[in-house]
């Protein structure tokens, strides 16, 4: 029972985007979902308290910037969420920050042009949502880290760290790319890249295109706070729901942006965006590091929220809800091309926002990707 056609991993828009286009164009074989979160979404995954049920936040990409016209595919996929109400267009401003502190207009064209959709009640319903347009024969398999993979003639194999969980498929899909990527062997301390490991340099020359670019390729690094506000009053007028700091600004103070998140029950969450100083993460570094980063950025936070006098006077009562650490929060640069999604030979294919495209970089292109992708495998004999 754990053989299949095709395995995605990741959760992620792009992955959940390809298996909604994949049942919207009929593929008929059967599919496994395998996720290492506890949920889907990726980097627009939301982070629930184990003691709070009412808390959840928008701890990772707190919205999607999608262009005033969408190819019909993605438009598809999209429309049945809107419907239901599970993806909402933003309707309140977002403002910036610079490096004198002033609060200054957010220039339209970045970090892209477009508007700004959230996901409701949260942005992992998006996922969810994309999942949901999947049928029966999907099987998904969560808080479940591959960590090894060997590819036969006839099938792909997955196992965990421990070997005891296994997975078989005919094709496989890696909508996320740490088990192609060198930054898994600091990150996890690993000592191979997995899919190289599976597939020899010189077999397959596409794949080997796909890994050399990758091997160049950088992407940021987010520690991300996440606070509990309590109740603050709605003012006149209202609060930004988005707070950019200009590029000078995020030298100075270390934060990309500072995100609110109005919660069910009116209390207000707050998100810090950090940028990394470059100080190696792995395994045994990584619990100082959030550390020392919850620290950092709760200190930086009163000076950049002093626009706000109301958010301001929230901090000092201000409930902590955790770090997370993004090791791959957005791709940097040398984008795999998009003729290299589906390496042929080796069964093996790619979706994320790290795929060629106008839109690298973003979710949109992970949106996009996965549809481009699921053209392909229906259409490959």
């Amino acid at each position: 029972m754990n053989h299949y056609d095709l395995v995605v991993i990741g959760a992620g828009l792009g992955g959940c985007s390809l298996l909604a286009s994949l049942e919207k164009l009929g593929y008929q074989g059967r599919v496994a979902l395998v996720e290492a979160g506890r949920g889907p979404g990726g980097r627009t995954a939301s982070r629930r308290s184990r003691t709070d049920p009412k808390w959840c936040i928008n701890h990772g990409a707190p919205a999607i910037k999608l262009s005033e016209s969408l190819p019909s595919a993605v438009d598809g996929l999209l429309e049945p969420l809107r419907d239901a109400g599970t993806l909402q267009r933003i309707e309140n401003h977002e403002v910036a920050i610079d490096a004198n502190g002033h609060v200054v207009a957010v220039d339209p064209a970045s970090p892209s042009p477009g508007e700004w959709w959230t996901g409701r009640p949260v942005m992992a319903s998006v996922c969810e949502g994309l999942l949901g347009q999947s049928s029966n024969k999907l099987e998904s398999h969560f808080s479940t880290r591959v960590r090894w993979l060997n590819r036969t003639p006839e099938h792909w194999t997955l196992c965990d760290q421990s070997e005891d969980w296994q997975l078989k498929a005919k094709r496989l899909v890696l909508s996320g790319n740490l088990l192609a990527h060198p930054r898994s062997l600091a990150m996890l301390q690993w000592n191979d890249v997995p899919l190289r490991s599976a597939v020899p340099k010189g077999v397959d020359t596409e794949l080997d295109a796909v890994l050399t670019t990758l091997e160049a390729s950088a992407s940021t690094v987010r520690w991300n706070l996440m606070l509990d506000l309590g109740d603050v009053a709605l003012q006149t007028p209202a609060l930004p729901w988005q707070i950019w700091l200009t590029p000078d600004a995020q030298t100075r103070w270390g934060v990309e942006r500072i995100v609110l998140h109005r919660q069910t029950d009116a209390r207000l969450g707050l998100v810090a965006h950090g940028l990394h100083n470059g100080a190696t993460i792995d395994p045994s570094t990584q619990p100082a590091l959030l550390e020392s980063e919850a620290k950092r950025l709760g200190d930086v936070l009163p000076e950049l929220l002093v626009h706000w006098p109301a958010l301001c006077k929230a901090l000092e009562s201000a409930r902590s809800m955790g770090v997370m650490r993004w090791g791959a929060a957005q791709p940097l640069n040398h984008p795999v091309p998009s003729h290299l999604q589906w390496c042929r030979q080796s069964t093996v294919g790619f979706c994320g926002d790290w795929i060629e495209g106008p839109h690298f970089g973003t979710g949109e292109g992970a949106i996009r990707s996965g549809v481009a992708l699921a053209k392909r495998l229906t259409t490959d004999s």
